[in-house]
């Protein structure tokens, strides 16, 4: 996949704000077997395309996305539940976190610039899962789907995150893996960087994007460089 550098450093920024699946964590690929698996078991057949209009959604969206896929009679609550029991098992004694992720958070730690989390995850899963990670203290504010009315592609969730952090939009970075969270974090006013996880950047969204990088330390270089 290929990734486009800004020809010189991003612009200043006060603050980063990451999504947290498949920017931070690397759980997206394990969460893609799972989908899959408890599909099949309902009777469903899950496919990469029904599966990756679902990254980076909230869960109202994924629900309505299953419906289109697969009509009124696809039970949604018991996909929902048995997909959350299997995570919670897979991830129970370690959660895998993206290349560059501590080295770029030690970074800023010792730079002493602010961060958050904005994702669209319900507050169980984006706290248990930061925690396991040994993530959960780098950060000054955290915000899951159950802190904001509207989630993403809404600008909501980065607007609310960067509130907490006391800056404006402009003055910050975000970063993220899904075309929902692009348009947020560019509809709020972020500086966006997308980093490509399982689903790469169409023409629009790369338009949206500062840059498209192919990793957490090509992000680290170019915030840094000179």
């Amino acid at each position: 996949m290929a990734a486009t550098s800004p020809s010189a450093p991003l612009k200043p920024f006060s603050a980063i704000v990451f999504d947290m699946d498949g920017t931070l964590l690397d759980t997206e690929s394990v969460f893609r077997e799972i989908v899959f698996d408890v599909s099949a078991g309902l009777g469903f057949e899950m496919t990469d395309t029904v599966h990756l209009s679902m990254v980076g959604s909230s869960h109202e969206t994924t629900n309505r996305l299953l419906v289109e896929a697969y009509g009124v009679a696809f039970p949604y609550q018991i996909f929902d539940e048995q997909c959350r029991t299997l995570m919670r098992e897979r991830m129970s004694e370690v959660v895998p976190v993206k290349p560059g992720v501590h080295e770029l958070l030690a970074e800023l730690r010792a730079r002493h610039i602010p961060t958050a989390v904005a994702t669209s995850s319900r507050a169980p899963h984006a706290l248990g899962h930061l925690g396991a990670a040994g993530l959960l203290s780098m950060f000054q504010a955290i915000v899951t789907r159950d802190d904001v009315v509207h989630p993403k592609p809404h600008p909501e969730p980065y607007l609310t995150a960067t509130r907490l952090l006391g800056l404006a939009p402009q003055h910050c970075i975000a970063v993220e893996d899904s075309h929902a969270g692009v348009r947020a974090a560019h509809a709020a006013g972020l500086q966006t960087i997308m980093v490509p996880d399982l689903v790469g950047p169409s023409e629009e969204i790369t338009a949206l994007c500062t840059a498209v990088m192919g990793s957490l330390h090509e992000l680290r270089r170019a915030a840094f460089a000179g």
